[in-house]
């Protein structure tokens, strides 16, 4: 089943001046695009988002500032490559968190 990017996600990638689709990697999400040339696969497949959080958070699965702490506890551990610029955590971080 393709991941459902979410309009948090494309919001944040029309910000980058990226365009993002479903990856075509079985074991990522979203692949990144800039001038029609793919420059990254991002998000694992399986593993929630801070989109996909918000939208538990509203449906009532996790409580209110859930997405907030899981957001924080992925920035911390990502701390490093998230700030690469152009790297494949840049844009995780950016478009996914």
């Amino acid at each position: 089943m393709a991941y459902n990017i979410l309009p948090y996600s494309f919001r944040k990638a029309k910000e980058l001046g990226v365009v993002i689709k479903p990856s075509s990697n079985n074991l990522k999400k979203i692949d990144v695009f800039k001038n029609g040339k793919k420059i990254a696969s991002i998000g694992a497949r399986g593993m929630n988002d801070y989109p996909t959080y918000l939208a538990k958070e509203k449906k009532g699965s996790y409580e209110k500032g859930y997405a907030n702490k899981r957001r924080k506890l992925y920035k911390d551990r990502h701390e490093k490559d998230r700030k690469v610029v152009g790297s494949a955590g840049y844009y995780a971080d950016k478009i996914l968190w």
